[in-house]
């Protein structure tokens, strides 16, 4: 999401999103946390070469991205919602080791919609054609996978004050939302408007505190003999769960809302080429962020389900860490465990809006958006594209509900990973050779590229037509269509520089030719002039001679 984070981004990282680059490609734009990582490791290559010790903070704040699904995953899967958690993360770790060898392969590209650029390539900068669209759709639909980490954590912190707050209780969750997400987003665009600092270190600071208190509340129901084993073995799937086709289909979409959140560390294999060690580290940060991941993801939705059960989770779907601290903390520790989280929730529209709104301003600058959305204030912020990605996430908030935007944003990053592990195929193939991972990698990474596109996609549509109908199945479809227009408009943008380019350069041409016909005439003259004093000269010389080689011409001796 790196990214957003989910860098980009950039894109551009995000990397993206980071955003998430890409956008520099998205790897600016991770991630919500993965796109502030993004920056993070970013920031950090600037001044010099990372260790793998900073790739393994990205994976700190990514677990915050399991919230919005405790409750919608174990409605439908039951308390094997533990077990999604843990294959997904799996999954994450597959592909990332493609990701980090296709970084090693193109140590100059940024994300994945960068390495979908180095390996789609048009005939030139200025070539608009079927592999540039390629390369702009990818960093598009991993913009899109993570710049709705804001609306979602806006509504999720509603419904948490909501719940929290009696004097909120009479006010529809929606407009308390959309408050929310008023203040926090004009907050936040005022706060970085002169840009922001800090570098790696305060990203790890970033990241520690949002861990903190979704880990705090995980771990402490497990000692406190609130965590009853009895819960998660007596709902492992719902009643009435069978395997068929339907249901199947509604696990792959679980599958795919799943991979939204527990594969967002990919900046820990995008920024391979910025370690000391490249082949190492990349080794050794996939392995610790693997190990975090699973840990903190199957930790919260095992803590949730085995202290409050399935239908305790269900009471609140959006916001279970809240009746899980008053079973732990009681009321007063429980408000202020929630207020923590809250805060760590801010932190993470904090890393997304920066991803997104970088993705955008990389995108535009590779002239796959409209040319108004690099534009930057004299700070140097993207105050276009932050202002537009606070506006649309306004917008999303007006859905209701954290699952629809979240399931429609998993379209943009089953397209992104799809079409990147695509790309991998293509380039590892071509290379035929071990960079990081071994030759037949590839074959890992295309059953992956054909379990997101198509199987995931069709499992998403399957699922929000279920919940929300068919308009909700193909929101994010449209979303992602979006980028065509805006692709055509920037390709005309193209044309039209080229053209006064062109025109500007042929008056210039014009210019010169009028001074060169003079210079020439000028030349000509001066050609003639000199033919003239050398005939002169030479007439000079042959008298001198005559008279020197006259026999009336005697010397004193003769």
């Amino acid at each position: 999401m790196q990214s957003a984070n989910k860098e980009t981004a950039g894109t551009g990282t995000v990397g993206t999103a980071g955003a998430v680059g890409t956008a520099g490609a998205v790897g600016t734009a991770g991630a919500a946390s993965t796109a502030g990582a993004a920056s993070t490791a970013g920031a950090a290559s600037s001044a010099g070469k990372i260790s793998w010790r900073q790739g393994f903070v990205i994976a700190l704040g990514v677990p915050m991205l399991i919230l919005p699904n405790i409750g919608y995953f174990d409605g439908y899967v039951g308390a094997f919602a533990i077990i999604i958690w843990l294959m997904s993360v799996i999954q994450g770790f597959l592909q990332n080791t493609a990701y980090g060898e296709f970084a090693l392969m193109y140590p100059k590209a940024r994300g994945l919609p960068g390495f979908v650029q180095s390996v789609f390539r048009g005939k030139d900068s200025e070539t608009y054609d079927t592999n540039r669209f390629i390369g702009g759709f990818s960093a598009w639909g991993y913009w899109f996978a993570w710049n709705p980490v804001l609306a979602i954590f806006a509504l999720l912190i509603g419904n948490y004050l909501h719940n929290l707050v009696p004097a909120f209780a009479g006010i529809p969750e929606v407009i308390l939302s959309l408050v929310c997400g008023a203040l926090i987003f004009t907050a936040l665009i005022a706060v970085n408007w002169k840009g922001v600092s800090g570098g790696a270190t305060a990203g790890t600071v970033l990241a520690v505190v949002a861990l903190i208190p979704l880990v705090v509340l995980a771990i402490v129901p497990f000692f406190t003999g609130a965590f009853q084993m009895s819960n998660v073995t007596a709902s492992l799937f719902p009643s009435g769960w069978t395997w068929d086709f339907t249901h199947i289909l509604f696990l792959v979409g679980i599958m795919a809302m799943a991979q939204w959140s527990a594969c967002a560390w990919e900046t820990a294999a995008i920024y391979a080429p910025d370690y000391k060690n490249p082949r190492k580290d990349v080794r050794k940060a996939l392995f610790s962020c693997g190990f975090v991941c699973i840990i903190t993801f199957v930790l919260v939705q095992l803590a949730c389900t085995g202290t409050l059960g399935v239908e305790g989770i269900l009471t609140n779907p959006y916001s279970p860490m809240l009746p899980l601290a008053t079973m732990t903390f009681g009321p007063i520790g429980a408000a202020i465990a929630i207020v923590m989280l809250i805060a760590s929730m801010i932190l993470v529209i904090q890393t997304g809006l920066l991803g997104s709104a970088r993705a955008m301003e990389s995108m535009a600058q590779q002239g796959n958006l409209p040319s108004t959305f690099a534009r930057t204030n004299k700070h140097g912020q993207p105050h276009i594209a932050l202002i537009s990605v606070a506006i649309l996430n306004m917008l999303l908030i007006l859905l209701g509900t954290p699952t629809i935007i979240l399931a429609a944003s998993a379209t943009g990053y089953v397209f992104a990973n799809g079409i990147t592990l695509f790309a991998y195929v293509k380039a590892k193939r071509a290379l035929g050779k071990k960079v990081s991972a071994p030759k037949w990698w590839w074959k890992v990474a295309i059953v992956f590229a054909f379990i997101n596109i198509p199987f995931y996609l069709v499992g998403l549509f399957t699922i929000e037509h279920n919940d929300y109908g068919v308009a909700a199945a193909i929101f994010g479809i449209i979303v992602l269509l979006v980028f065509a227009p805006l692709w055509f408009y920037a390709a005309m943008e193209s044309h039209l520089a080229r053209t006064e380019r062109r025109l500007r350069e042929l008056e210039s041409f014009h210019s010169l030719a009028a001074v060169s016909a003079d210079t020439t005439a000028m030349a000509e003259r001066l050609g003639q002039l000199e033919i003239l004093v050398s005939s002169l000269n030479v007439s000079s010389l042959n008298i001198s001679s005559l008279k020197t080689d006259s026999p009336a011409v005697k010397t004193k001796d003769g």
